[in-house]
């Protein structure tokens, strides 16, 4: 026997023989509905083109251009006395945290992998930063779903709030996850020296470094979209089998207790793969206002099982652990699910009347694009202002 295969741990064995299982139904399934997954193909192919290109473009390419340069290096010593004490994390997970807040995932497990790679985050502190950087994009929450979904701009930044005040409640709570497995402070002397000091000291010619970053975007969004396509398909061939009306049922048991409506389980059943279609089917279907926020959140905490794919695929290459991120997800969700219910009646949106819909705005290829390249371009502004406040923060954080 191969040695090799006698070596081979026992999960993943059970791993392999799991995928090969679901990836020969998945190929009958295709061939005996050929219809079915080619419109599930299409639909994630246009989902793909149409949306997420054109959003996550300019954010990996902005990353990739900073990282290449150094600029990281550079504001991670700077930040150092502000993610320590907030986070327990070093100055350079300032980047994934800002960029997954402002661009949506996958986008922070993929700039999490690129710091892990290069030593300059450990295991746990990439487990971390997995958990709580990946969120869902503005742009999705107050364009997408709130007014092409809803029809009803009001829900957008109430929606917004509440799904990234739980997930940064979360990166505070984890603060104290691993502590022994963390990185050492370095900000007790010379923060600027080392910050110059950093930023000049990183290799790379400055002419390959835009080709680099362009085609290691392209590279990544690749891979998404096929993430994208290949649930698409998935999901339509489970609805298809009703695979997807039997998981409503077990969702049932547990939300009709509490007060859910029976027409919301199917979408949420649909948000359990995907997320963009689940909160689709969440907005149109006959509940009421506060029940559809409710189980928008869960959706946008899970993020649906392609989105937890892609980070899966990001962080394949380092030895960051996936269980973390997973926990969290459904942390969040309730934490979530929780926060919308106890603050809606307070300061909650309220449903449009019958007749005033507010109409969606374009959401034109080249207007997203130019959105999300106003938004990427703000991001080393954004950080760099923040350093540079450090300076009437020393005190306070007692740095030389």
């Amino acid at each position: 026997m191969d040695k090799g295969l006698v070596n081979l741990p026992v999960h993943n064995v059970r791993e392999r023989i799991a995928l090969t299982v679901a990836a020969l139904f998945l190929v009958l399934a295709m061939v005996l509905e050929p219809k079915t997954a080619f419109d599930g193909a299409t639909l994630g192919l246009q989902t793909w083109w149409h949306i997420v290109f054109p959003s996550l473009l300019p954010f990996f390419i902005v990353s990739e251009l900073l990282m290449n340069l150094g600029v990281v290096h550079f504001i991670g010593v700077l930040l150092e006395p502000v993610m320590r004490p907030l986070f327990r994390l070093p100055g350079a997970a300032s980047f994934p945290v800002a960029v997954g807040y402002s661009s949506g995932y996958p986008i922070g497990a993929a700039i999490t992998s690129r710091l892990r790679s290069e030593n300059m985050i450990s295991r746990a502190e990439g487990e971390h930063l997995v958990a709580f950087t990946n969120n869902a994009s503005p742009l999705f929450v107050l364009v997408a779903v709130a007014v092409g979904m809803f029809h009803n701009p009001a829900v957008g930044p109430f929606l917004l709030l509440v799904h990234y005040a739980t997930n940064f409640i979360l990166g505070l709570a984890m603060r104290f996850y691993a502590p022994s497995e963390r990185t050492q402070s370095g900000y007790k002397s010379g923060l600027w020296a080392r910050a110059v000091f950093s930023f000049i000291g990183t290799n790379g010619p400055a002419g390959a470094v835009l080709s680099d970053a362009v085609k290691a975007s392209v590279n990544k969004l690749l891979a998404i979209g096929g993430y994208i396509i290949l649930f698409a398909v998935v999901i339509r061939l489970l609805g298809h089998y009703g695979v997807l009306t039997v998981i409503a049922r077990s969702l049932g048991a547990a939300l009709l207790p509490l007060g859910f409506s029976p027409e919301i389980l199917e979408p949420m059943a649909y948000g359990v793969f995907e997320m963009t279609l689940g909160t689709r089917m969440i907005a149109e279907c006959n509940a009421s206002l506060p029940e559809k926020l409710v189980a928008v959140q869960i959706v946008l905490a899970w993020s649906g099982l392609s989105i937890q794919a892609q980070v899966a695929g990001f962080i394949s290459t380092t030895d960051i652990r996936l269980w973390l991120y997973l926990a969290t997800r459904c942390a969040h969700a309730a934490l979530a699910a929780l926060l919308t219910f106890v603050l809606f009646p307070v300061c909650g949106p309220t449903a449009l009347p019958a007749g005033r819909v507010a109409s969606a705005p374009g959401m034109e290829w080249l207007g997203l694009l130019q959105t999300s390249c106003m938004l990427a371009l703000t991001l080393p502004l954004l950080l760099a202002s923040t350093g540079l406040a450090l300076r009437s923060m020393r005190r306070l954080f007692h740095v030389s």
